[in-house]
């Protein structure tokens, strides 16, 4: 069975890969959807979000990264995913993630959410905290992968 781990990755973090890891072990095949015209301000192109994230995933062998537009539950179905996968850190994103599942159901009803608990090294970790950490001078190499703080510190520095 194949499930679609959707997000905007701008940039893509540890708690990320994380999550990308354990849900790989949950399915036959993982699609890493990279959202393109996300509601808020990105750092990245699309092209860059995606290049960053096939690199960070590249030794998950049934993971591949691809970008999608328009709605969730229409590139789950496209793709024939059977399962859409969403993390959260706490208990702040629980009602995000209540009411997505819920709107997402009501359009799909054959597509089951499964959320994942992030590990608690990554419980704070956000793609925004990151973004402002290295534009502040911070290091973030403990929080992402080395291509991503490599770019991180290039666009902080430009």
């Amino acid at each position: 069975m194949r499930a679609v781990f959707p997000a905007s990755f701008d940039p893509i973090t540890n708690g990320h890969v994380d999550l990308a890891t354990r849900a790989s072990r949950l399915c036959d095949e993982l699609v890493v959807a990279v959202y393109d015209r996300p509601a808020k301000v990105l750092m990245f192109s699309l092209d860059e979000r995606l290049e960053m994230a096939a690199a960070a995933l590249s030794h998950l062998h049934n993971v591949r990264v691809e970008p999608f537009t328009g709605l969730l539950v229409g590139f789950a179905r496209q793709i024939d995913a059977r399962f859409i996968i969403r993390g959260m850190r706490g208990a702040s994103d629980f009602d995000v993630e209540l009411r997505l599942a819920s709107a997402n159901r009501q359009m799909a009803p054959e597509i089951e959410t499964i959320a994942l608990f992030g590990d608690s090294r990554w419980g704070f970790v956000s793609s925004t905290l990151i973004k402002e950490i290295a534009l502040l001078g911070g290091d973030i190499t403990a929080f992402v992968p080395p291509l991503v703080a490599e770019r991180l510190r290039e666009r902080a520095s430009s």
